[in-house]
């Protein structure tokens, strides 16, 4: 059987496909492009009202560029709307979130899948040199604008023992570098009942035995905590590679979001890390045109990255997601406005982008080198170009240029 996924959203997203992919190819499935595909699973998310849309475009052309493929939905739009895609063509199931660990499973009970699982994909495959593992799942905060506590439901812990047994897997099977991603990261353990927490993964991450660099995907600025940072100060292991999502500068904004921060905490974070490890990446999510955003609530923002040692920014317009507080709310900012907004915000993301890298030229890090062996990802996730190409996963010393 020839497959394909196709994934869209988050690195949990991504670290779900790659576990599918590897029970697919366990099953003596081989991978193809959509069109000459079998088998195309598509892993959704439902973020935004474009990541929705997104994803029932992508699959009404696969199925006009090829007729008698079967398509699988999964993620967090199937479990949201699962009517909605069971509608669209050649979709023949839909596997909402707390079913996608056992998406192959159910595949083979309907004897859609080709035999036993259990198989760690090398490195390379699905494009990735380095491994996104999910250590964690579901949220259980409040910010009143997200619909992932509906569709990924409750936090769940992988046991710790568990994590160590898969990253020995991972590094057996060729990975030099591992992700390693939650839906609330910063929450991991606390479902468990044994003491475990984020603060006890990255101990156990900070003093792994054997070449592999880990790179924490987002964490909320509230877990991470004085300990988390001295400890990727401190540690080979730990790539000096934070993301923090701001989501706005305005407290009054923040407030609104239910978010559990101020601005001049977040603040008080990033310049932390920064007098810590001035090497370090640090980047940061931003909603705009959030409900009742006002021209001065938005000022407070652009003032408050004028002089924060951000290296990059990843800013989203405000999407209304029906179930959650924030689509009741009044004062919905204009579309034009918001577009307005989120461009400005994007220029000074590129800027900080610009300036990190200026402040890092000239600099020797321990690099990875991706894609055809000639760019190489710093730890502190600068991409390089190589004058000489290298072979795929393989640690070089790089000079930022």
């Amino acid at each position: 059987m020839k497959y394909s996924v196709i994934t869209f959203g988050c690195r949990v997203n991504q670290a779900d496909s790659l576990v599918i992919e590897g029970a697919l190819r366990a099953r003596g499935a081989t991978d193809a492009p959509p069109d000459q595909a079998d088998l195309v699973i598509v892993n959704t998310c439902s973020v935004t009202a474009s990541a929705d849309q997104g994803a029932r475009q992508t699959i009404r052309r696969i199925a006009r560029s090829n007729p008698d493929v079967r398509v699988v939905v999964t993620g967090c739009y199937a479990t949201r709307r699962p009517d909605e895609l069971r509608e669209l063509p050649n979709v023949v199931r839909v596997v909402p979130n707390p079913d996608k660990d056992d998406l192959v499973t159910l595949l083979d009970d309907e004897g859609e899948g080709d035999g036993p699982c259990g198989h760690v994909l090398q490195p390379g495959v699905a494009g990735r040199t380095a491994l996104t593992l999910r250590v964690q799942t579901g949220c259980e905060e409040a910010c009143s604008y997200c619909i992932i506590p509906h569709t990924r439901g409750a936090g769940r812990s992988t046991p710790l023992p568990v994590v160590t047994d898969r990253i020995k897997a991972a590094v057996d099977a060729g990975y030099k570098e591992v992700a390693i991603t939650g839906v609330h990261l910063g929450s991991y353990g606390r479902d468990l009942g044994d003491g475990s927490s984020l603060s006890s993964l990255v101990h156990r991450l900070a003093t792994w035995d054997g070449g592999v660099l880990f790179r924490l995907s987002s964490l909320e600025p509230m877990d991470c905590t004085d300990d988390i940072v001295d400890m990727m100060a401190g540690a080979d292991t730990l790539a000096p590679h934070f993301h923090l999502p701001l989501q706005h500068g305005a407290d009054t904004v923040l407030t609104r979001m239910r978010r559990p921060y101020t601005a001049s905490f977040f603040r008080g974070l990033v310049e932390r890390i920064h007098e810590t490890m001035p090497h370090a990446a640090i980047g940061s999510d931003l909603i705009v045109g959030f409900p009742g955003e006002s021209d001065d609530e938005f000022s407070e923002t652009v003032r408050m990255l004028s002089d924060l040692p951000l290296s990059h920014l990843h800013v989203f317009p405000y999407s209304d997601r029906p179930g959650t507080e924030a689509s009741e709310m009044i004062g919905k900012v204009d579309g034009v406005v918001i577009r307005e907004r989120g461009a400005r915000l994007r220029e000074i993301g590129r800027a900080m982008a610009a300036r990190f890298r200026d402040a890092q030229r000239g600099t020797a890090r321990r690099a990875l080198t991706v894609d055809d062996g000639r760019s190489a990802v710093t730890d502190n996730y600068i991409k390089v170009s190589l004058d000489q190409p290298q072979a795929r996963n393989t640690w070089i010393l790089a000079v930022i240029d």
